[in-house]
């Protein structure tokens, strides 16, 4: 990795990285290369993460939620002078674009690693960022703000715009507090809850209106400012992978900008850039259609994607930030190298509308290999927690052409071990070996386009999973035998009629898949004449079906399998071989998706509802999630109200269906 090239070591001495997870492990790493000090903060629900433990030092914030703890510029601030810190990086998120704690941590007398608060200011700002960029020239979408305007001079605004229309928050990013508006009958309750999730994620309430463009691509430049005036443009990343507006997969270069274009948008950028004074590391995103490119806003931070840039240039950037921070130049003529793609890998589940999903992480594990990297903020046995965001990693890999860094992207994730949380990982595989993918046919709508349905089905099919099952009766079986206290050496489920076969049943994506073998050792399995069982510990099976070979490694937990190999992994739930009694539930009952909170309730016991009617409306995971009505009918109970803390799976309301 390049340097800024003027210092040999930074005059920092320890950093208070004000922030968690992925982003805090990858600044400790470059830290550590620099024989700099690192600080953690944390919450209590963060207490046992492994950016708690990779820091030097560690300093607890009080409270579990994003507000008490890495949201407090007083807290934070106190931990910097606790910890005897003279320096804060910010990561991303969080507080990294605001302007207040960066000026406040300057007036502590500490070494800022990012741009000056006035650039924050106004780039932080999308309305006023938008301003400056019209009036030195740079095209931008026509946009309105929205304060203090009523219902009628909104819905005014809006048709003024036309329809579509964004309705996006002011401050921050990551498609929090943005809402597509195709209906006006939609754009009051669009603008109230854009509102509310911008305050929740950014202390800001602040929305404004945006011209919605129908396939745009989204395209970023990496900029980077010292404090002698030079702003480097250090290339285009293309992040138009997106789902709820927020990216899963980038890559740089983009396979549309062409050698013509791209001096082009770097300039521009760089422009934006020098209008601001701006220092450190910055992007400016633009949205590109059918040959234009549109200003739609300045990143005053380092980004998630930095890593794509990092590997076509070979420069690392947090130790430009740390560089540049103590007064470096930017000393460096940037080249490109290659081609790199980044998938984004969440605890997430894209058949469920992208349903956050939270729990014990079993096991983690990504293949290591020439080419690849792993930006992770969990290991095994860490936890998703319903208080923060559940990417769970980064994986990036490097090739000398496009083609190629997807290829061993898509096999890496195929091979990765994810025990645990539901996770898009099958979405991402799919999407990378999607032939338009493949072909550079990349936009904002590109999973709209070709159906979620389909890119976010099971890697593993029927058949896969039937075989799986088939390892996981023999291997539980193993496993009974090994801990047998008594007659350990009698074959599981020995009758003196060899004939009778075991059962054992389990479900997974595609179904139930009942088993039916013989005893140890296992000659038969019915259905499957051609199957040959090679080896079986309570941890691996091999076995050939035909010309196929097949291996299996096991991972239990309770009774769920988890069964991992070349051909994809499969997630089984043994079924009990005695059932159990459980309450009937009312029919129609609406759960919890996740634990939250209630934020609005919009029906009452007795309200005749339609079909998709919002009935209720939760906020986890800094995002809102609607109930709505699973058909016509009749609101039979009404279990919660607003401002409820609720757990998964707590029924809301009974919804009696019309007869």
């Amino acid at each position: 990795m390049v340097s800024a090239g003027t210092l040999c070591q930074p005059m920092i001495r320890r950093i208070l990285v004000a922030n968690r997870g992925e982003i805090a492990r990858r600044v400790f790493r470059t830290c550590r290369e620099l024989r700099i000090e690192t600080v953690a903060v944390y919450s209590a629900q963060d207490a046992a993460e492994p950016h708690v433990t990779e820091a030097d030092v560690s300093i607890g914030l009080p409270g579990s939620t994003a507000k008490e703890t890495y949201l407090d510029i007083d807290l934070v601030l106190e931990a910097a002078g606790r910890s005897e810190a003279d320096a804060i990086h910010p990561g991303y998120g969080f507080l990294a674009e605001n302007a207040e704690f960066a000026r406040r941590a300057i007036s502590q007398g500490l070494t800022w690693i990012g741009p000056s608060p006035e650039a924050i200011e106004v780039m932080g700002s999308k309305l006023a960022s938008k301003e400056l960029m019209t009036s030195i020239g740079i095209p931008t979408i026509p946009s309105l703000d929205l304060t203090g305007l009523s219902a009628n001079e909104a819905a005014d605004a809006a048709d003024a715009i036309g329809f579509p229309v964004l309705v996006k928050a002011s401050a921050g990013g990551g498609g929090k507090g943005m809402r597509i508006v195709n209906d006006p009958a939609d754009l009051a309750d669009s603008i109230s809850g854009a509102r509310r999730e911008a305050a929740s994620a950014f202390g800001d309430d602040t929305v404004f209106l945006e011209r919605y463009l129908d396939a745009p691509r989204h395209i970023e430049i990496q900029v980077f400012g010292d404090s002698l005036g030079r702003v480097l443009s250090l290339f285009e990343r293309e992040c138009s992978i997106q789902r709820r507006h927020q990216k899963i997969i980038e890559e740089a270069p983009s396979p549309v900008i062409d050698e013509l274009l791209r001096p082009r948008m770097g300039e521009t950028a760089v422009r934006a850039a020098e209008a601001v004074g701006y220092v450190g590391a910055g992007t400016v995103e633009f949205l590109y259609q059918d040959g234009e490119f549109f200003f739609l806003e300045m990143n005053t931070r380092l980004q998630v994607e930095h890593p794509v840039t990092e590997m076509i240039t070979g420069l690392d950037l947090v130790r430009l930030q740390i560089e540049v921070a103590d007064g470096a130049a930017l000393d460096l003529t940037p080249r490109r190298y290659g081609h790199a793609i980044e998938a984004r890998l969440y605890a997430e589940d894209p058949l469920m509308d992208f349903l956050p999903v939270t729990g014990a992480i079993h096991r983690f594990e990504m293949p290591v290999e020439p080419g690849v990297r792993v930006d992770s903020g969990v290991e095994t046995g860490s936890t998703v927690s319903v208080f923060y965001d559940p990417m769970l990693a980064k994986v990036i890999a490097h090739a000398p052409d496009r083609k190629q860094a997807a290829i061993t992207l898509a096999a890496v994730l195929r091979r990765g071990v994810i025990h645990g949380p539901t996770t898009n990982r099958d979405l991402l595989v799919r999407i990378l070996e999607h032939p338009g993918f493949l072909a550079g046919e990349t936009d904002t709508h590109f999973i709209d386009r070709n159906d979620l349905a389909k890119l976010a089905r099971p890697l593993a099919n029927e058949e896969l999973e039937r075989i799986a099952a088939v390892a996981a009766a023999l291997s539980d079986q193993t496993l009974e035998r090994d801990r047998a206290k008594v007659l350990g050496t009698i074959p599981s489920g020995w009758r003196n009629s060899p004939g009778h076969l075991q059962e054992r049943a389990y479900h997974g994506e595609h179904g139930t898949h009942i088993v039916r073998y013989s005893a140890a050792p296992v000659t038969v399995v019915e259905g499957l004449d051609d199957l040959e069982l090679i080896r079986c510990t309570p941890e691996l099976v091999e076995l050939t079906l035909g010309d196929a070979e097949y291996q299996f490694a096991l991972g239990r937990y309770g009774d769920t399998r988890y069964l991992d190999s070349d051909f994809g992994s499969v997630r089984l739930e043994k079924i009990p071989r005695f059932a159990t009694t459980e309450a009937v539930e009312t029919p129609g009952s609406l759960h919890s998706p996740m634990p939250g909170k209630v934020i609005r309730v919009e029906v009452a016991t007795g309200d005749e509802v339609r079909a998709g009617q919002v009935l209720v409306v939760l906020e986890a995971m800094k995002m809102e999630h609607t109930l709505r009505a699973p058909y016509g009918g009749t609101v039979g109970e009404v279990d919660c109200r607003a401002g409820d803390q609720v757990e998964a799976g707590a029924v809301l309301v009974v919804v009696e269906e019309a007869s």
